[in-house]
């Protein structure tokens, strides 16, 4: 049974929580992140579920640690370096697996996805607004033929057309898909 006591609260507990929350500035930067940190997760173990799991507990110790952040520095390098002891954990459980990269290529890789990581967020958003200036039909028939375990002759068969004209249909968007993006990356691209 609780009692008012049990409301009462130690000041010095009050000042510790009051000094280790985030501030606006770490919330700010941990939200805008999460994508990156995500995708640089993903290109060390491949299977999105198990990224997203290392995500969420790479974020635990990110918002434990929120007090040891320095602003002014990089946030993404120090997301990024709690994240790789996140997949060193990962790894030495799943080490019983036939398939096991090395952790030399591995760093490799997360290296370069992380050197990467803005180049290829800007052709995401590009490719996004890409999409949206399809046509509706054209826009529809990426999403059906992309939508997970969906493959080309099952989505001519579902439509009611020949696979072959499906296969010329999607060509033909995917080619003004990349160059509707090369046209928005070489505008944005500093001169």
């Amino acid at each position: 049974m609780l009692t008012p006591g049990d409301f009462v609260t130690d000041e010095a507990a009050d000042e510790k929580r009051i000094e280790t929350s985030p501030t606006s500035e770490f919330v700010q930067l941990f939200t805008h992140h999460q994508r990156r940190l995500f995708l640089y997760i993903l290109s060390q173990v491949h299977n999105p579920v198990d990224a997203e799991e290392i995500l969420q507990e790479t974020n635990v110790v990110i918002w434990s640690k929120c007090s040891k952040f320095q602003p002014g520095t990089n946030f993404l390098a120090w997301v990024s370096q709690i994240a790789n002891f996140e997949v060193m954990k990962y790894r030495t459980r799943k080490r019983r697996e036939k398939l096991v990269f090395s952790d030399e290529f591995l760093e490799v890789v997360a290296q370069t996805s992380l050197e990467r990581s803005e180049e290829l967020e800007t052709r995401r958003t590009a490719l996004a607004d890409c999409l949206n200036k399809l046509r509706p039909k054209d826009r529809e028939l990426i999403e059906q033929r992309y939508a997970p375990g969906e493959r080309g002759k099952h989505l001519a068969e579902q439509i009611g057309r020949p696979a072959n004209s499906v296969y010329q249909s999607l060509g033909r968007i995917r080619r003004s898909l990349l160059d509707c993006i090369q046209q928005r990356l070489t505008a944005e691209a500093p001169s």
